[in-house]
């Protein structure tokens, strides 16, 4: 029998060293398939209007029923709201990226720098794409609580959040031995990234299906992109910290 592809055997290993300890791995992947399933079905929903009812339903449920351009809530709920939207924008996210980046290379983790890298890029490519190829109007039954430029489905600062977010939660998950530490870590990147998710709807910029669908791609990539780091982690290809820390302490020695 001819022997599989040396990429295809490692992979086989490395589902192999889970399977009777540690099913997070594959259960990414399957998590990662349903929330890719999902997108495609929210999005021939969408593309049939089916959603359009529910969508104006949610979105006014957040204004003031006698003034449809005024949000729910005092003055310092909606600027909150902007502040959340803030932390799925270029800006915040693009230093956040950066800043993990130059970490890493001095860590020196440079693998794992140009991994978290890639995974960014990937992202805003997929974010571009996708806002292009469905082109969706921007809600018009409200008015808009921040500037948008870009066309509505999916949305691209909750896709980005969910990205950036949940790859850096989980990638620096990888580095804490303790259990509770790394769900605290994945838990407050999850809580980032619904906050922002739910004030783009607040601010009258994205039907609420706009937001399910950039959850559910952005969810998607950080998830394979977790599992691809450990595999690669596990090839020797992605540093992991306590590695580094003993070659840090074998130079010093």
């Amino acid at each position: 029998m001819p022997s599989l592809p040396k990429p295809v055997q490692e992979l086989e290993r490395y589902a192999r060293s889970f399977s009777h300890l540690e099913w997070a791995p594959l259960l990414a992947l399957l998590l990662a398939a349903a929330l890719t399933w999902g997108f495609i079905e929210l999005a021939d929903e969408v593309g049939e209007g089916s959603t359009a009812s529910i969508d104006e339903r949610i979105l006014l449920s957040m204004r003031n029923p006698a003034d449809s351009s005024d949000p729910l809530g005092p003055e310092i709920v909606e600027e909150i709201g902007r502040d959340l939207t803030a932390l799925g924008g270029i800006a915040v996210l693009g230093l956040l990226t950066a800043s993990t980046v130059l970490f890493l290379f001095l860590m020196p983790m440079p693998r794992a720098a140009i991994y978290v890298t890639i995974a960014t890029a990937g992202a805003i490519a997929m974010s571009l794409g996708l806002k292009a190829a469905f082109a969706r109007d921007r809600p018009d039954l409200v008015s808009h609580g921040s500037h948008a430029f870009t066309s509505s489905f999916p949305s691209g600062h909750s896709m980005m959040a969910a990205a950036v977010y949940l790859t850096l939660g989980m990638l620096l998950a990888r580095q804490l031995a303790r259990r509770r530490l790394q769900i605290l870590v994945v838990s407050l990147a999850a809580l980032l990234t619904i906050g922002v998710g739910v004030s783009r709807v607040y601010l009258g910029v994205h039907w609420p299906t706009d937001v399910l669908a950039g959850w559910a791609v952005g969810a998607a990539w950080a998830l394979v992109c977790w599992y691809v780091a450990g595999w690669l982690q596990v090839r020797g290809q992605i540093e992991h910290e306590a590695d580094v820390q003993k070659r840090s302490t074998s130079n010093v020695v």
